[in-house]
């Protein structure tokens, strides 16, 4: 199982987007994470001339669940094996804002500046209980769960 997420804003076509990690690392050469400041404060520039209306965004994440061949699992990578075989992707999504200056102490990444649908409050001031109920994460493993425990066993 894999997964790969990040922040999709609208007024920026959808970046910082699977780059959200190295946001403000702004070329290759220098392709490692960034720190969460470093790229809230780049994002928070980015943002400066787009008014509140339009700075909707959402965290997205895709989950990757590949089975692994009966007989390989010793192999340090049997995931090499899985050849044409098709396996299914769950996603999730958080749609909300983004705030125009920090707002909490809690979480990582963008959460001090997202405000998700519904609520007033940021990830970081919503706190951890809440935001595992509504964030992408939680929604693409609520999906994967859904199919592991329905999964009839093959004969």
């Amino acid at each position: 199982m894999a997964d790969d997420s990040g922040l999709e804003v609208d007024a920026l076509n959808g970046a910082p987007g699977v780059h959200s990690a190295r946001f403000a690392a702004g070329d290759a050469a220098n392709s490692g994470n960034t720190s969460d400041a470093a790229n809230n404060a780049k994002l928070l520039r980015l943002l400066q001339p787009v008014p509140a209306e339009k700075r909707t965004a959402r965290f997205r994440c895709v989950i990757a669940c590949v089975p692994v061949a009966p007989g390989m699992i010793e192999n340090a990578s049997p995931v090499c094996y899985a050849g044409e075989l098709e396996f299914p992707t769950f996603d999730g999504v958080c749609a909300g804002k983004i705030l125009f200056a920090p707002s909490g102490k809690n979480g990582f990444g963008y959460d001090p500046l997202f405000v998700p649908d519904g609520f007033t409050q940021t990830f970081a001031e919503l706190g951890e209980e809440v935001k595992n109920t509504l964030s992408h994460r939680a929604q693409a493993l609520a999906k994967l769960q859904q199919v592991l425990t329905t999964k009839q066993p093959r004969n």
